[in-house]
């Protein structure tokens, strides 16, 4: 095992020493910025911390995310539209379909039907409201729901705007399975979802888990869930495969700026703002 990994175990004391903050990933500091952007972005926001004071800050930096989340989604119809005329990555849609409904069974189609009723508007908020307020409670810290709700505004957000530009319609009926969905088909709404709120939870999990390992499976069962919910929408007929690769992409990107902007606040918190003269 290298050094690495096995520092964490070498040092119980630095743990109890980070246990209780959110700056540390590992031995990794969250408020040491190695990229030239990443650099640039926090001495930007410090400045205008140091002006307004961080929450005025942040909900600037935030609004831009607002900016970007239409931006984004604007650029992913307009990618979608030119790789459907060019008979691109859509030309996978109806094979994948039909290898979908190839593979079906009664007992399959029940048991994916239930599970991604897990990542549907109804339970998925429910599950993330439940572990984002037990995790504040456990805590003592607001911050994880509030990590949550931006996560999961920008997520709706997306979906809304993304299903209003393009109006896709679902895959037949016939080829689907009950219960049936009316609404635009583009992006998979399911999909997008559990790639934003499995990611917040286990981010907001990593930052208190002390050994590799356990953040590691935390990670990679998140990543799980969140390519299953994708492919059972697939795999049930009521979405088209390249509605949900576009959803993990846009999901991807929202999740990294809702981590970048927890970054900030974590470069920023213990600034107060300049009085004046």
């Amino acid at each position: 095992m290298s050094a690495s990994h096995d520092r964490d175990d070498r040092q119980p004391e630095w743990d109890a020493v980070r246990a209780e903050d959110d700056r540390y990933v590992g031995w990794r500091d969250l408020t040491a910025w190695r990229s030239t952007l990443g650099r640039l972005m926090v001495t930007l926001t410090r400045r205008a911390a140091r002006r307004v004071g961080r929450y005025p800050a942040l909900a600037l930096t935030l609004l831009i995310g607002v900016v970007l989340v239409v931006a984004l989604t604007a650029a992913s119809v307009e990618i979608y539209e030119a790789v459907a005329e060019a008979d691109g990555v859509a030309g996978l849609d109806k094979p994948v379909l039909q290898a979908a409904i190839a593979a079906r069974t009664p007992s399959l189609d029940t048991a994916v039907t239930g599970f991604t009723t897990l990542g549907g508007p109804v339970v998925m908020p429910i599950l993330a409201a439940v572990a984002v307020i037990g995790l504040a409670i456990r805590r003592r810290q607001v911050s994880p729901v509030l990590l949550m709700a931006v996560a999961a505004a920008g997520s709706l957000l997306m979906t809304i705007v993304g299903k209003s530009l393009v109006g896709r319609v679902r895959p037949p009926l016939a080829d689907a399975v009950p219960p049936y969905e009316t609404s635009a088909s583009f992006p998979s709404g399911h999909a997008l979802n559990a790639v934003v709120i499995a990611g917040v939870v286990a981010y907001l999990l990593v930052l208190r888990q002390r050994r590799w390992y356990t953040r590691t499976v935390t990670v990679a069962v998140a990543m799980l869930f969140a390519v299953a919910m994708g492919l059972s929408r697939v795999f049930l007929g009521h979405h088209w495969l390249t509605d949900v690769l576009v959803a993990w992409t846009l999901g991807l990107a929202w999740l990294a700026f809702v981590i970048t902007l927890h970054r900030l606040y974590l470069s920023v918190r213990d600034l107060r703002p300049r009085s004046g003269r």
